[in-house]
């Protein structure tokens, strides 16, 4: 998918015109009360341009799953406060998404002002993509802009199917999205690594199928580094396990293999007796799980092996825990990858999720080129995938 051709918001004129803009202003919210704004944060820049140039701008966006009704804990007026503080000037909130209020509100915009309609999965035809009420979200503006890259992978009525009736073009945050992941993947600065983990293989298939075509190495971290060590007949005692795989993990070690791509495993692991954060543990090489004993965390052999892999990287993608990492004991394989690829002098890519969370709670945000804003999409976009989105949207 050749997503680095598609038109921004710089591409196309918007003095005067109303803009729809897809947002992800799907954040955490405890009684009222947003915990972490920066999904709202992060979609500034575009909203800030559009208002600049004049533009009239209705914001809409998703949260939680409120399945197709208008169900009030998911309404989106806590983020229209928000908002209005961060941008400085008052972002009004329809009571509705397509009715008189989001109507009347869209077309008393002036130049310059922006409003938000209210959660667009108030709709079950929203994530029908539902052709006719796309239409009527349309109707609301002129010009359609996506900005919500953590839904690129969905083909909803608000990320896809309005561009059937608007000119379509990305905000700032999808361009930084694509342009970075796109531009990693395309023309990497090598060594290129890529870091996968989390619990199951099944999930990143198609992820490791389609990096192993273009990195130098792979270190498999997390559960699913137990399927590759069965296959390679360890006993790993009650540890996860996809047994259904196993043929699956040997064709790709043959494969990485044949491409001469360097495919590092655990060497080394901490055990617990019991899945539970209190749990006994001990710390074993990858030949000696013990029956009764489950893999939850790489150990410090292979922390080291791993970081000392990632020193030398040009660029590193990072997709997936090394461990149960929400667990304090079962952090440290995390904490410690998170932190060689924060001191190497790489081009360093957190694909979304708990990757992404990890990096965030350590306080390595900063250290790190580019954490991506969408776990499913920046999983399929590694996977070379068309997110429909994206593809949605109008080409250059």
């Amino acid at each position: 998918m050749n997503a680095l051709n598609k038109k921004t918001i710089e591409d196309i004129e918007i003095k005067g015109k109303k803009v729809l803009v897809r947002c992800d202003f799907n954040v955490p919210i405890n009684d009222g009360v947003i915990t972490d704004d920066k999904r709202i944060t992060e979609s500034l820049p575009t909203i800030k341009y559009l208002l600049g140039q004049g533009a009239k701008v209705i914001l809409c966006s998703h949260m939680g799953r409120p399945k197709g009704e208008f169900n009030m804990k998911y309404s989106l007026a806590p983020v229209a406060a928000r908002l209005s503080e961060l941008l400085g000037i008052e972002v009004k909130i329809a009571s509705d998404v397509v009715g008189e209020s989001a109507k009347e509100l869209a077309a008393s915009l002036k130049n310059g002002q922006a409003a938000l309609i209210e959660n667009v999965r108030f709709h079950a035809e929203e994530e029908k993509n539902d052709p006719g009420f796309a239409k009527q979200l349309a109707s609301l503006a002129e010009i359609y802009v996506n900005d919500a890259f953590g839904t690129a992978h969905r083909a909803h009525a608000s990320t896809a199917g309005v561009a059937d009736y608007l000119p379509a073009v990305c905000g700032y945050l999808i361009q930084k999205e694509i342009s970075i992941m796109g531009g990693a993947l395309e023309n990497p600065k090598r060594p290129f690594v890529a870091i996968l983990g989390g619990a199951k293989v099944s999930d990143k298939i198609g992820v490791i199928n389609n990096l192993l075509e273009k990195v130098d190495m792979i270190i498999i971290g997390g559960g699913m580094a137990y399927t590759f060590l069965k296959m390679q007949g360890y006993g790993i005692g009650t540890s996860i396990c996809e047994e259904n795989k196993l043929d699956l993990a040997r064709e790709l070690t043959l494969k990485a293999k044949a491409k001469d791509v360097k495919f590092l495993l655990p060497v080394d692991n901490k055990v617990g007796d019991a899945y539970k954060p209190d749990c006994n543990t001990k710390v074993v090489d990858s030949d000696s799980i013990s029956d009764g004993w489950m893999g939850l965390d790489i150990g410090p052999k292979t922390q080291k092996l791993f970081a000392d892999a990632i020193k030398d990287a040009k660029t590193v993608v990072w997709n997936g825990p090394m461990g149960v990492s929400e667990w304090d004991k079962f952090a440290s394989g995390t904490v410690a990858e998170a932190k060689a690829i924060a001191e190497s002098d790489s081009v360093s890519i957190i694909g979304g999720g708990d990757s992404a969370a990890a990096v965030e709670k350590l306080g390595f945000a900063d250290k790190m080129t580019h954490i991506s804003t969408g776990g499913g999409a920046s999983l399929e976009f590694l996977e070379g995938l068309e997110l429909p989105g994206i593809a949605a949207l109008n080409n250059k």
